[in-house]
């Protein structure tokens, strides 16, 4: 049964039909490369070629007679094909055309996959230059730190994606691979040198050595790939939570006009999204240990990671390709307060600039011991009492008498704090600064022109 969340075109992917498709696929490439070498007779590669088919429910009937899918596929291909199917399989073993197929299904999913990150990080960008300059306060262990502005936390996310991006190609690359060595591995009815041109037919490499399997390590490097990104959209959608709280109330998911929050409280505009991507993120990670699980088989091959595969590749690949979009969209369209964010900066009244008054203290002559003791005082009192900070500082002769007014004012200075997102922001997006830096001097020299 496919959720409903899947996307059609992955949905199609996994279906039996183009499942038994992508099997027929590689037996006609295997069949039609043997009939080249002269091994398979080339009327009987035409034949195959030109006649070979199957329907889903015949080779299911098959299978609930014979207790093998691959002999079911076989025998329902044979029946179309007729006399010429004696060729059809010829010299393969089961998990040749299954792993090879596989591998071919997963290249699939991951086009898909590969063009959803694209996305988020250009949806990233975009609305990491729109709040670039929108200050909001840090926190760490949840509690206010020093000021950040909402593009820095975004461009953090992005990079992040940027690494997802890197990582998957590598992990799908990694499964851009075929066998055709048999039941063990070691060519018994074949050739390695067969093996690449079938491979090489079906746009694939060759395993350089595979038992009667492709090895596991690389298809639980990939869903372990697919974990670390659904853990990148756990971790915004986790932020987006905490933003969205009532007393903080900073950022918000999209809440459309006829939506409903509670059944019971009329008033709830609650971050359903947001909870749906950490829920369904933690199946993609539970997935990857069962893949885990499978890289030890027995010998050449048992099928205990087989079973197990039907499940984890296809949910983790349209889970990923789900929480993907989801998160584009939940980025693009979410709803951001500066106006709040500034308000909850200040909420301390000049509480989080006490690293930076302690540094200026110390510039100043006094010891780091006493400048922290200092600083740290007036912090407390105005924690406890809900005074203004900043004028506790002010009124404190043992500061205002050592250290000039103006100094002491401009470790207040907002701007100080975020001097360098600019330079944060030509790190995260060189491509932009670049292009930025191109259009900067063609300008100067259109200016320069017209004044001649």
């Amino acid at each position: 049964m496919i959720p409903r969340y899947t996307r059609p075109e992955m949905a199609r992917i996994w279906s039996d039909e183009n499942r038994f498709r992508t099997w027929l696929a590689v037996e006609v490439a295997a069949t039609e490369t043997l009939a080249e070498a002269g091994i398979v007779p080339k009327e009987a590669a035409r034949a195959i070629r030109a006649r070979a088919n199957f329907n889903v429910e015949r080779i299911f009937e098959i299978e609930a007679e014979v207790k093998h899918d691959v002999i079911a596929f076989t025998t329902a291909v044979a029946e179309i094909v007729g006399p010429h199917a004696r060729w059809f399989h010829y010299g393969l073993t089961s998990n040749d055309v299954v792993d090879t197929a596989q591998a071919l299904l997963i290249q699939q999913a991951s086009s898909l996959i590969a063009g959803d990150l694209e996305r988020l990080a250009d949806v990233l960008e975009r609305r990491a230059w729109e709040f670039k300059d929108t200050p909001m306060i840090g926190r760490t262990h949840g509690v206010h730190a020093e000021p950040i502005t909402f593009g820095f936390k975004i461009a953090n996310w992005y990079s992040e994606t940027r690494r997802n991006i890197a990582r998957f190609a590598a992990a799908a690359e990694d499964l851009r691979v075929g066998k055709f060595s048999g039941a063990v591995g070691t060519f018994a009815h074949l050739s390695p040198e067969l093996e690449e041109k079938i491979c090489a037919r079906l746009g694939l490499k060759a395993a350089a050595v595979s038992s009667q399997v492709i090895q596991r390590d690389r298809h639980a490097h990939f869903l372990a790939t697919l974990a670390v990104i659904a853990s990148t959209l756990d971790k915004i959608a986790t932020e987006i939570r905490h933003l969205q709280r009532t007393e903080v109330r900073e950022a918000e998911e999209f809440f459309s006009e006829k939506q409903k929050g509670s059944s019971a409280m009329p008033h709830k505009r609650n971050p359903v999204n947001c909870e749906q991507i950490s829920g369904l993120a933690r199946v993609v990670r539970a997935n990857a240990q069962a893949g885990f699980e499978n890289v030890p088989l027995w010998h050449e091959r048992d099928i205990s990671h087989s079973s197990a595969e039907r499940i984890i590749i296809p949910d983790s690949t349209t889970l990923a390709d789900y929480l993907l979009n989801k998160t584009a969209n939940l980025i693009e369209t979410m709803f951001v307060y500066p106006e709040r964010m500034l308000a909850n900066l200040g909420s301390t009244r000049g509480l989080v600039f006490s690293g930076q008054l302690l540094l200026d203290l110390v510039e100043s002559g006094i010891s780091r011991e006493d400048a922290y003791r200092l600083v740290q005082s007036h912090a407390m009192r105005a924690w406890k009492e809900d005074l203004d900070f900043h004028e506790l500082v002010l009124g404190d002769p043992a500061i205002a008498g050592r250290v000039p007014r103006a100094k002491i004012e401009r470790a207040f200075d907002l701007r100080r704090q975020l001097k360098n997102i600019d330079k944060i922001f030509a790190r995260v997006f060189p491509e932009k600064k670049s292009r930025e830096d191109r259009a900067s001097k063609s300008r100067n020299k259109k200016t320069q022109k017209s004044r001649k």
